[in-house]
């Protein structure tokens, strides 16, 4: 074999073997990026905003970021996660990525700003909700007072996780009120004895609207904003706004964002556009 063609082997020999190891580099990153993406968050993609979310905006949410899709095309979206407050605070603090934070008490904003999950001079607090006691729709149930909920006729009764979720915060809040609850914070403390018996916890105020509208219970502590997503439940009892910390939204930009302006300028959005507020209206907040 001559010497030219030797060199047209080697060659032919050197490309097949670059092509196979950019193929495998290729193949390993795309793996790595769909594990990523079924779990919890773990960096964000210039140009896609991965949001952290109340779990009680999840019907709302995704509609708003469709509206500003079509008025913005080139601004995408990450798969949202829609959690309790409080654990998605725990998993920003743990090392999830996020480029905006959006909470539903300004307790969970301030723990992620104490932690340095987002940048302070990018929150806005958004809107506020009621928090309201949820029946079956057609139960009927004659709920005249929060203390009512003491009847016998409630053997079940759903309440959010006072430390992860807002809403349950809220009601233990209320329920310290008339000694129901231990801790006036309504995340530290405990049930009276009586009363422990019937409540059931759950990690989300969507899964106690959901122990509701199942039948599982007989009532539950939710927003105004939850009767509105979840069909089959109705409100039975407004609980008194002086019983419990105002219910406010707060949103703001996480720290180490690769999307910080673009974020900003959907949190800006959310706040400002009329067809937005529309959708936060519909779906039972009050638009600060």
């Amino acid at each position: 074999m001559s010497k030219s063609m030797r060199r047209s082997a080697f060659g032919i020999v050197l490309a097949a073997l670059l092509a196979f190891s950019l193929c495998f580099l290729s193949a390993c990153g795309s793996s790595s990026s769909s594990s990523d993406n079924a779990a919890t968050p773990t960096s964000t993609t210039p140009g896609t905003i991965q949001i952290f979310a109340a779990n009680s905006l999840q019907k709302a949410l995704p509609l708003v970021q469709a509206l500003y899709t079509q008025q913005h095309p080139d601004v995408k979206f990450a798969d949202t996660q829609f959690k309790g407050s409080g654990d998605l605070v725990s998993e920003l603090q743990g090392g999830a990525k996020a480029d905006l934070l959006i909470c539903a008490s300004e307790s969970s904003m301030d723990t992620a700003n104490t932690n340095g999950s987002i940048e302070a001079n990018t929150r806005k607090d958004m809107f506020t909700n009621d928090l309201v006691i949820a029946e079956k729709t057609g139960a009927g149930y004659k709920i005249n007072s929060l203390k009512d909920v003491e009847s016998a006729k409630y053997a079940k009764i759903a309440i959010g996780q006072g430390a992860a979720v807002p809403a349950g915060a809220y009601a233990n809040q209320a329920l310290n009120t008339i000694g129901l609850y231990s801790a006036a914070d309504g995340k530290t403390g405990s049930y009276s004895a009586d009363f422990a018996s019937k409540v059931v916890q759950d990690s989300s105020v969507g899964n106690v609207a959901q122990h509701v509208q199942s039948g599982d219970c007989q009532i539950g502590f939710v927003y105004t904003s939850d009767i509105y997503r979840y069909p089959g439940i109705q409100v039975a009892y407004k609980v008194p706004a002086n019983t419990h910390k105002a219910i406010v939204y707060p949103g703001a930009v996480c720290t180490g964002s690769v999307n910080a302006q673009a974020s900003q300028d959907f949190l800006n959005f959310c706040l400002t556009n009329a067809q937005a507020q529309k959708i936060w209206s519909e779906y039972g907040f009050a638009v600060k």
